[in-house]
């Protein structure tokens, strides 16, 4: 057949592909694994993380993802810099088409992740990158706005939950909507009207973010950070100035399904559906970990746990075919 034949294969380097490549590789199973477009997924742009356990003064996210590719390596993971551009599940064994070659393996892990939706502005994407005081995870990094202003840009439940979960930490939070209602339950929107700390800027959008260079704290490098944003008002045109320690993006995320469209069951928003209690798709073999089949939590630790339980299920599976 000339392809490259591997007992499993793992697509994606989270946390969710790295600890399933630690589990199958500790099961003798000789996994490998592509990285994709952003090695280590989304941790990458992620600085500090305070919020995994294990790492009492907190760890960055390039640094957490290069720790869990050597221990997965160690362990006997071969991971490749290629990108899968297709995949066949119709047939057995399953076949990969990558940037650099053709696979086929009896078992696949599904960990493509998913990614936030930017505003289509540039800047916000940018800093997000830096540490230059925007994100699109409050549980993530509202620990760092602690007594300062922020905003939140979005309408639905996610943008609520995120202003109303920021109150913890922030002096103020203002909710950005382009109407003048939000599209969010019921509960949630009182929750957050009840809230004396959530202001909301109705019928207006971000036309540009305004940043200020900053020193980090006794290294001398210069930062590009956030000072303010330029607001546009939806109905009438006008232009206002809202000044912001940080800004969190809540305008949703899109699961890295689009390899798959047509071949495995996803939900509305295009999560891949697993049953109940596993990660077992609706292909027998296929399994889905992390991020592209959790709309709800969408953390470190959460994406980690479900690379194991795809590990372990796709080990178990792979004894009673007797595929390896």
């Amino acid at each position: 057949m000339g392809d490259l034949h591997k007992n499993i294969i793992i697509i994606g380097t989270g946390p969710a592909g790295y600890t399933a490549a630690i589990y199958t590789s500790r099961a003798n199973l000789s996994p490998l694994v592509f990285e994709g477009a952003q090695p280590g997924g989304q941790l990458t742009i992620t600085t500090e993380i305070e919020n995994f356990p294990g790492f009492k003064n907190g760890i960055m996210g390039p640094v957490l993802m290069d720790e869990m590719r050597g221990q997965a390596e160690r362990l006997g993971t071969e991971v490749k810099a290629e990108t899968v551009t297709a995949v066949d599940l119709n047939s057995r064994p399953f076949k990969l088409q990558t940037d650099n070659g053709a696979y086929t393996c009896d078992a696949l892990i599904i960990a493509t992740g998913a990614s936030a939706k930017w505003l289509g502005i540039g800047k916000d994407e940018e800093l997000s990158r830096e540490g230059g005081g925007v994100s699109a995870c409050a549980t993530c990094d509202g620990f760092f706005y602690r007594g300062k202003e922020v905003a939140v840009v979005g309408g639905g439940d996610t943008a609520l939950e995120e202003a109303i979960y920021l109150t913890k930490h922030a002096a103020s939070v203002t909710l950005i909507h382009r109407r003048n209602a939000l599209r969010g339950s019921k509960v949630m929107q009182d929750r957050a009207k009840a809230n004396p700390k959530i202001k909301f800027a109705w019928n207006k959008v971000i036309s540009q973010i305004l940043t200020e260079k900053m020193e980090l704290t006794g290294s001398g490098q210069q930062i590009e950070r956030i000072k303010s944003l330029q607001l546009q008002d939806t109905v009438e045109g006008s232009i206002s100035e809202l000044k912001i320690d940080g800004l969190f993006v809540a305008i949703g995320h899109h699961p890295n399904t689009d390899l798959f469209k047509g071949q495995l069951p996803m939900d509305e928003t295009g999560y891949l559906t697993v049953e109940k209690g596993s990660t077992k798709t609706s292909v027998p073999g296929v399994f889905a970990c992390g991020d592209v089949q959790d709309p709800i939590y969408r953390q470190a630790i959460t994406a980690a746990g479900s690379g194991c339980m795809a590990a372990i299920d796709a080990e178990r599976w792979l004894t009673e075919n007797q595929s390896h």
